[in-house]
């Protein structure tokens, strides 16, 4: 079983960590049955979110009386210290602790720091004095933000997409955390659905000893796959390569991260959302998504222009106006 510490932190994890979003979508019984296999089988790192509704419950109901054995990070979306606080007390009720191992900040536009005007940081502070959080963290999708909060040395790990559909910018805020001791907690190793071998997802980034991937689980097929390469991981072979260049090949064009760089949409599109859209609705619950508010605007994505400034702007040089229409077309299957 492949052990990675998260950098000064000094914790140490199984290298499948188990990312709670998609447990929204089942219940409360289905839910608690994968999170106590994942537990039983030698997972013991769950990440979750304020934001993902009622993944934090399910995780107190199934994992509360091994509390002990297992590392929890969670996230706080909010922008004003009175949310910061609602939200960690909140937190804490739901998976039924009195702390937080790992507590994010969760994907804010900008890197909270000491003395910016907003408390969040200080807050975070007061929390780890109070012994509410142990380590405080930061997640996001902007590659700007994520080198600040890194150089900072404010902050004990990351959390940022990486996958073999990654850039060179990608793997180098990968070694930079390792040079920083700093922990790297990896989002969308699967790029958000669009990478469906699994065996070749984890032996690519078996390659980066101070990586935790935590892999979206919702069904139990999908944990057995994770499960399995505990004692049988997959190995970066020759022929293993190969089909992950391919990959890289055919999907690299498809992959929107949601960063964010590509906006304002001079007609309103919100590209961010809407370019990626078929990897939200089948990773999150679709009834949000599907939404009067996000059928307006997704219809929205019809109004696009080609003016190419949101191609100019993605920093992965994505063909943005074909995401949009591609998007669109599939979300129109789920409206029937």
């Amino acid at each position: 079983m492949t052990k990675v510490t998260l950098g000064s932190t000094g914790i140490t994890v199984n290298k499948n960590g188990f990312g709670a979003l998609p447990i929204q979508r089942i219940s409360v019984e289905d839910a608690g049955k994968l999170l106590r296999k994942a537990y039983d089988n030698g997972i013991n790192f769950f990440d979750t979110a304020r934001s993902y509704t009622d993944s934090e419950l399910k995780i107190g109901e199934a994992l509360s009386d091994v509390r002990e054995n297992i590392i929890i990070a969670t996230k706080t979306p909010s922008k004003t210290v009175e949310g910061f606080w609602n939200d960690l007390d909140t937190s804490l009720r739901l998976l039924k602790t009195d702390y937080i191992d790992i507590y994010q900040f969760h994907n804010p536009g900008f890197c909270p720091k000491p003395g910016d005007g907003t408390g969040l940081y200080e807050a975070m502070l007061e929390a780890k004095a109070q012994g509410k959080i142990r380590h405080i963290g930061i997640t996001n999708h902007l590659l700007n933000v994520a080198k600040e909060a890194v150089e900072s040395g404010l902050y004990e790990t990351l959390q940022f997409p990486f996958s073999y559909l990654a850039g060179e910018q990608d793997k180098e805020l990968v070694e930079l955390c390792k040079e920083k001791n700093m922990g790297f907690i990896c989002m969308k190793a699967l790029a958000g659905g669009l990478i469906t071998h699994s065996d070749a997802a984890y032996a690519y980034l078996a390659q980066f000893d101070n990586v935790v991937p935590i892999w979206g689980v919702q069904r139990e097929n999908e944990l057995d796959e994770f499960i399995s390469y505990n004692d049988n991981p997959p190995s970066l072979s020759e022929d293993m390569k190969a089909f992950i260049e391919k990959e890289k090949t055919e999907l690299s064009g498809d992959f929107c991260r949601g960063c964010g760089y590509c906006m304002p949409c001079p007609k309103g599109i919100q590209i961010n959302q809407a370019a990626r859209m078929s990897q939200m609705i089948r990773r999150a619950p679709s009834a949000g998504w599907l939404s009067e508010y996000w059928q307006i605007e997704m219809a929205r994505t019809e109004e696009c222009i080609n003016c190419g400034a949101c191609t100019k702007k993605c920093p992965y040089h994505l063909n943005t106006p074909a995401l949009l229409k591609k998007n669109y077309e599939d979300y129109k299957t789920f409206l029937g």
